[in-house]
């Protein structure tokens, strides 16, 4: 009797699923935070030199409303032009006492707190960047620790980090540190994710498993949206760091509630512990499990004799078309996708609004690709990808002076990349597991078309089967 048999006798998406996804879903809110904050206490005011004839003492200025528009042009923020020469003229010279900040938005943000700006101003994109670094040496990290130790405890131990390393950012002495303490959250970020979805898939029918993915990406949206209020009300940067990781001490009850994952159990020769959370799933949704239940392990690890690598990938030309396809569909989603989303601030419009309308546009994108999806994988995916593309060139053509049209543009690009973003994960899923599981002859390296066909066959009924080889 192999593991799906016993779900389905234990019920598939039962009580018990439904109360495990929204465990899932809390920390999801406070992923989408962590992803976004950035938006806000990375933002850039408009500044000009303190040294500057209008400045006035302090680090805090009130910018004249005839003056405004000189402080947004970048050579006007970084020079200062004070210095007479002999022949009555002043020369420009860069900023030497630091800068003074507009506080009409925000009271304080990284960049003033560090004087991100002008020659450093590249320094506030690398925080950027090093925290994406952070979310892919993660997914490394943690996935395998995930195999070693159970996804239970390393998402229990990624709460606890990402709620460590985010309170302390708040308290950050320099810039460095801050960099350096984004990066440990990063990584954090990613082992939440990773194990949250594989928990929860290991728990789920194979026919409920793209259900349950996406409802787990409307808690995200969620997050998404009260981070624009949050910011709102919140205009300190240290301030609102500590607001979007202290709740996390709140999901300490997970210790009590969140279930080991049954099936890794089995995979790892804990039969009677496996068998008693089956039990306790199936009394919960209302199920009887028989007394003597005979799992095989050979069938829980999928032909778990046969090893595999990166390397089956790319093994055949069949696969490294696919692999290839989908590697750079996967580039492009997450370029755009967080291209869009962290780039809200330079679309010149209300910055806390379009936030929160940019996260609740996730919504119907979502609920797009559920009704969609079970038509055309290849269909959905390009139609999403193409009305998220022509979105953003089109935004290219629009003058600097309409900046609502711009905005709408980009509303409609953010839909098109994240019903994209929904369904590259799906259609990841159901091409790779069959080929990993599945290698070619040694004999007959090249696919003939009749096992070709077989495969396609196969990956329909294995809807989001990838994650279980994490």
């Amino acid at each position: 009797m192999n593991f799906d048999q016993i779900l389905s006798a234990v019920g598939g998406f039962g009580k018990f699923q439904k109360i495990l996804y929204i465990w899932i879903c809390l920390p999801q809110i406070l992923l989408a935070f962590h992803m976004m904050v950035s938006v806000f206490t990375g933002s850039t005011p408009p500044h000009h030199c303190r040294e500057s004839s209008i400045s006035v003492a302090g680090n805090q200025s009130h910018f004249p409303g005839t003056l405004s528009l000189n402080f947004s042009l970048s050579d006007g923020s970084c020079f200062s032009s004070d210095d007479l020469l002999e022949s009555n003229r002043t020369e420009r010279v860069p900023c030497t006492q630091g800068w003074v900040y507009s506080q009409d938005t925000f009271q304080s943000t990284t960049v003033t707190e560090w004087d991100l700006v002008c020659n450093n101003a590249g320094l506030n994109s690398l925080s950027s960047s090093i925290y994406m670094f952070g979310l892919l040496v993660g997914s490394v990290l943690f996935g395998a620790m995930a195999d070693r130790y159970g996804r239970r405890f390393i998402l229990l131990l990624s709460i606890a980090l990402q709620t460590g390393f985010g309170v302390a950012a708040a308290f950050a002495p320099t810039f460095s540190i801050y960099v350096v303490l984004r990066f440990l959250v990063g990584t954090t970020v990613s082992g939440v994710i990773i194990n949250a979805f594989v928990l929860g898939t290991e728990w789920t029918c194979t026919k409920r498993r793209m259900l349950a993915g996406i409802f787990t990406d409307y808690a995200f949206g969620l997050g998404y949206m009260l981070i624009a209020g949050i910011a709102y009300f919140i205009r300190d940067w240290r301030k609102l760091q500590l607001a979007i990781s202290a709740p996390g001490f709140l999901l300490i009850f997970y210790i009590w509630v969140l279930p080991q994952s049954a099936r890794w159990l089995l995979a790892n020769d804990r039969m009677e512990e496996a068998i008693a959370l089956l039990r306790k799933a199936a009394l919960v949704n209302g199920r009887v499990l028989p007394p003597a239940v005979h799992v095989d392990k050979c069938q829980i690890l999928d032909g778990g004799k046969q090893s595999y690598s990166a390397v089956d990938l790319v093994r055949t030309p069949q696969m490294r078309k696919r692999t290839i396809i989908l590697f750079y569909i996967w580039f492009v989603n997450v370029l755009v996708y967080y291209g869009l989303s962290l780039g809200v601030s330079k679309l010149g419009t209300n910055l806390y609004l379009t936030q929160f309308v940019f996260g609740l546009i996730e919504v119907p994108a979502r609920s797009l690709v559920l009704l969609v999806l079970p038509f055309s994988r290849r269909l959905s995916q390009s139609g999403f990808l193409a009305t998220g593309g022509l979105a953003c060139l089109l935004m290219l053509a629009v003058p600097a002076d309409h900046p609502n049209v711009v905005t709408g543009l980009a509303m409609v690009g953010k839909f098109g990349i994240t019903a994209s973003f929904a369904v590259i994960y799906v259609y990841t899923a159901e091409i790779f597991p069959t080929v990993l599981r599945s290698p070619p002859n040694k004999e007959n390296p090249e696919m003939s078309e009749a096992t070709s066909q077989s495969a396609n066959s196969t990956e329909q009924q294995e809807l989001r089967r990838l994650a279980n080889l994490a």
